[in-house]
């Protein structure tokens, strides 16, 4: 499924500005420790996590993931969002938290199977 199909579905309200989010969503990793979504996520995963700062840009980037939605309601530093305008990552909130979010999203297809 389509990032901007979820992100509408969802009621997602979009962070990073003028990004493309027609990236295909394949499957999803959550998780707030950088180094376990560095070692396991996978090329078009949604990322869900907690974590706000600059750093999940560069993981982001590095692992071609589709997009990053933040869930507990948390807002990305500034830096953060202008990093992911630069570097065209989709970063999306909820207010919801990761458990209800990530649950959501599989019963929409999206899983974590690798």
């Amino acid at each position: 499924m389509k990032l901007k199909d979820l992100a509408e579905k969802m009621g997602w309200e979009i962070v990073s500005r003028n990004v493309p989010v027609e990236a295909e969503v394949k499957s999803g990793y959550a998780s707030d420790l950088l180094s376990d979504v560095l070692a396991n996520s996978i090329e078009g995963d949604l990322w869900v996590t907690r974590q706000t700062h600059l750093n999940i840009v560069a993981i982001a980037v590095m692992r071609d993931l589709s997009g990053i939605l933040l869930s507990n309601g948390v807002k990305p530093d500034p830096e953060t969002v202008e990093k992911a305008v630069e570097k065209m990552v989709p970063i999306f909130r909820t207010n919801l938290p990761t458990f209800e979010a990530v649950g959501r999203l599989y019963q929409l297809g999206i899983s974590g199977e690798r």
